[in-house]
């Protein structure tokens, strides 16, 4: 077995050594054939998947590594498809990249590559927001768009987004369907480039007010309460990604007026030197942004990842020590104050809705409930809160935000994908009008909790990279299917969701029934306290994801402190029970 994949390692690099690849990258595969047998296998082993949606790697030479000619293979794939889906119509794409190292590079090869395909083509002149795309694929009627990103991925990697004519992520059918045209090309000599450099347009920054404007419209709910504390500090850091450009000019658009940026980390650089990974979700990666806060005495501090779709919120408490929110955390405060904004001024006449993903927090549909509005969930990935949306569109329901734990929120329907410039807006005007209600928003955090039950989550990633790592995962979920916890923090497991097979499984009963969200990877298992715990492999890194959600009465606010130990307490039972620690 291993000398096949050998054999079919050492062919695949001699092709690339044979073919007509660049010098500088004969030059590295032929280093990586002398050199560095690990690696070499590692780039040619099987050649990076286009999912669904699209590609995410390592940067570097190989069929497994994100580059110029896996990224063009795509691209044309991509372009066959849409040639066959919109036959006889003149198509439009929109590119836009982050701050990624070849970011820029991947982005104009693109443009290269639809343009000589026939497309017209418009690319940002410079970095921009991924939710800015999506934006531009609706505003310019655009069949399609790519962005060039990774996400909050570390610096080693890249990625590519495929958008569809709504400006979502690609889903079923166009997804499987451009998978399958981009398998199709086996060599770069079928890849289109070198032609029709007029038909790419460029945007500037004539467009970005377009967007901002889009974003003042849709969501200045509060503006007595801005007008009244327009000078709340605010501290942002861009983590040098996307954000720099629009973040603190949508919060000035809003009416904010003191705004400091982490000046260190307004350095646009791939390679993220203030930080080990661009994660909002890490406090070490938001520790520069959160002492600048504490130094400055602010009410709120704002981080957005490098493509600016994912929002950081740190807030202080009582005795003014800042608390970095969780992804669960931000959500439902976003949705609440949405939600109550509505409320206040009479919008809300029982044909709304709200969207969160699976393994996000019930406490988001109990919020809803209370407000009469109606909530569905969804599988994990901004893709299938856009389809709701999509869904919805025509029949009078009116979208108010969706969310996902993994820092994702997307405050209004004019773009389809989670928005970090618009929640970074929505998180400050929640300050200000929380202010204006005589409280904070971690003081609103714990009036929920009193009012709709202390819920608490925490998310455990285990990282297995590689061709074995991929197998370890698999084999992961294969031993929990077959053989289930009966127990989880001392209550025993009533129910088994399996979103692979679509089963719900009733463990006292035996009954079966199904689950229609959708086909997906992931395991929950659901306690008799209301306990749940859901398992999924990573779509977009080499991870397992364990994700734990306990809830507690609080019968009061000075029992928070008691209730938030206890709730620690049992999430650290459940992750020694699973062998996670």
């Amino acid at each position: 077995m291993r000398d096949n994949l050998d054999s079919l390692v050492m062919k695949k690099a001699q092709q690339w050594l044979d073919g007509g690849y660049d010098e500088e990258t004969k030059k590295r595969v032929k280093y990586l054939m002398e050199n560095d047998l690990k690696e070499l296998t590692e780039s040619f082993y099987k050649d990076l998947e286009f999912g669904t949606g699209g590609l995410r790697g390592i940067m570097g030479v190989g069929t497994n590594r994100m580059n110029v000619y896996t990224v063009g293979m795509a691209t044309q794939g991509l372009s066959n498809y849409l040639k066959k889906a919109f036959n006889g119509e003149e198509i439009r794409v929109a590119i836009a990249h982050d701050s990624r190292n070849n970011s820029r590079l991947f982005a104009e090869h693109v443009a290269d590559i639809f343009a000589s395909n026939g497309f017209t083509v418009y690319l940002f002149d410079a970095l921009r927001p991924t939710p800015e795309l999506s934006f531009a694929i609706r505003e310019l009627g655009c069949q399609s768009g790519v962005v060039v990103t990774a996400s909050h991925n570390p610096k080693e990697y890249n990625g590519y987004k495929a958008y569809w004519a709504d400006g979502a992520q690609v889903t079923p059918p166009h997804d499987t369907n451009i998978i399958e045209e981009v398998g199709k090309i086996t060599s770069i000599d079928q890849i289109l480039t070198g032609q029709n450099k007029e038909n790419i347009h460029i945007l500037d920054e004539a467009f970005d007010q377009l967007y901002l404007d889009k974003i003042y419209q849709a969501l200045n709910l509060s503006p007595e309460a801005v007008a009244k504390y327009h000078d709340m500090k605010i501290v942002y850091t861009p983590l040098h990604g996307a954000g720099v450009i629009l973040v603190p000019a949508a919060l000035r658009r809003f009416g904010f007026t003191n705004i400091e940026t982490v000046k260190e980390q307004n350095i646009i650089d791939g390679n993220f030197p203030t930080v080990a990974s661009p994660n909002p979700e890490e406090r070490t990666t938001m520790k520069m942004a959160i002492e600048l806060g504490a130094k400055e005495k602010a009410e709120l501090v704002l981080a957005t990842d490098p493509d600016s779709d994912r929002i950081g919120i740190a807030v202080p408490d009582e005795k003014g020590e800042y608390v970095l929110l969780n992804g669960n955390q931000t959500c439902v405060l976003l949705t609440y104050y949405l939600c109550r904004r509505w409320s206040d001024l009479g919008r809300l006449n029982g044909h709304q809705y709200i969207i969160k993903t699976i393994v996000t927090t019930e406490m988001a549909a109990k919020v809803a409930e209370s407000f009469g509005v109606k909530y569905y969930d969804c599988l994990t990935g901004f893709k299938y809160i856009a389809k709701i949306i999509r869904e919805h569109e025509g029949t009078g329901w009116q979208y108010i935000g969706g969310g996902e734990e993994s820092f994702g929120y997307l405050p209004y329907d004019a773009v389809r994908d989670k928005d970090g410039v618009a929640a970074c807006s929505v998180a400050a005007e929640a300050a200000a009008w929380a202010k204006s209600q005589g409280t904070t928003l971690y003081g609103l955090l714990k009036e929920m909790y009193l009012k709709y039950g202390f819920y608490k989550e925490a998310l455990v990633s285990v990282v297995r990279k590689g061709k074995e790592g991929q197998e370890e995962i698999r084999q992961m979920m294969s031993d929990f299917r077959s053989n289930p916890p009966k127990t989880l923090g001392g209550s025993p497991v009533v129910t088994i969701k399996d979103y692979q097979s679509g089963e719900c499984f009733n463990v006292k009963s035996g009954e079966k029934t199904s689950i229609d969200v959708g086909q997906s990877n992931v395991l929950q298992f659901l306690t008799a306290d209301n306990t749940i715990v859901s398992v999924r492999p990573s779509g977009t890194e080499p991870k397992i994801k364990f994700y734990f959600g306990v809830r507690e009465v609080l019968n009061a606010i000075e029992d928070f402190d008691k209730v938030n130990a206890q709730l620690d307490t049992k999430i650290e039972q459940m992750k020694k029970e699973l062998k996670l620690e």
